[in-house]
């Protein structure tokens, strides 16, 4: 293989891999999950080989980085429009310690021991188990960390408030997913139908199907965002 032909491979690899990267869109390179991950490495050894192995074509290197966007491109849109779907490609974010209690069947599940853990709170800046009230592992890897109250830094909206507030659930759960609603996460709230229904009236939504995405708060409120927002 001359020079010019390596010169070549690389310049049509680069570029090609650039076009479909940007296609694949952000997510791909900010949230490495099981699927993201293996859709790289797959894309990164056909673009290797592409670049220098004279034993595969131009074309034929081409048209398999292609064919791999696509199946990636396949798998988002599986990702985004099923939650089942969504549960094979990226898993469920896993809780690791609950109301400070350390969860050892998460840990175990998530194949993370003791010391990688306290290793990922101190990235967080905790330096203390007893600091956390919840801590979830996060699809991609991610540790998302919930301070206990007391132990949070106090702002300027605290000031004055701290007689009035309350705190009816620990977290800020899922109730509505892309116009479906999570009846395991109402369950686990005793909360039911009707509830839900009361509080969407509130906000003059009428149905369901009309919000995209709805949780509730701490304090027992409700945040939803509604579909179609306009830009």
């Amino acid at each position: 293989m001359t020079v010019t032909e390596v010169i070549l491979r690389v310049a049509i690899s680069f570029l090609v891999l650039f076009l479909l990267a940007r296609m694949m869109g952000r997510k791909e390179i900010s949230q490495m999950t099981f699927f993201n991950w293996t859709s790289a490495i797959g894309i990164g050894s056909i673009t290797a080989n592409l670049a220098v192995n004279q034993n595969l074509s131009i074309r034929n290197g081409v048209i398999a980085l292609m064919v791999w966007t696509f199946f990636t491109l396949l798998m988002d849109m599986v990702d985004i429009k099923s939650k089942r779907g969504r549960k094979v490609t990226t898993g469920d974010p896993l809780i690791v310690i609950r109301n400070g209690q350390i969860m050892e069947g998460a840990l175990k599940k998530s194949r993370l021991d003791i010391d990688a853990l306290k290793a990922m709170l101190r990235q967080r800046d905790v330096f203390s188990l007893l600091d956390v009230d919840y801590a979830i592992l996060e699809t991609n890897g991610q540790l998302s960390v919930l301070i206990k109250e007391n132990k949070q830094p106090v702002t300027k909206s605290d000031i004055g408030r701290f007689q009035t507030s309350s705190t009816t659930f620990p977290l800020a759960t899922e109730v509505i997913s892309d116009g479906k609603i999570n009846k395991e996460n109402l369950s686990k709230l005793k909360l039911d139908h009707s509830w839900l229904d009361q509080e969407l009236k509130k906000a003059d939504i009428q149905s369901v199907s009309d919000v995209f995405y709805a949780e509730v708060q701490p304090d027992g409120s409700l945040y939803f965002d509604k579909r179609n927002d306009i830009h």
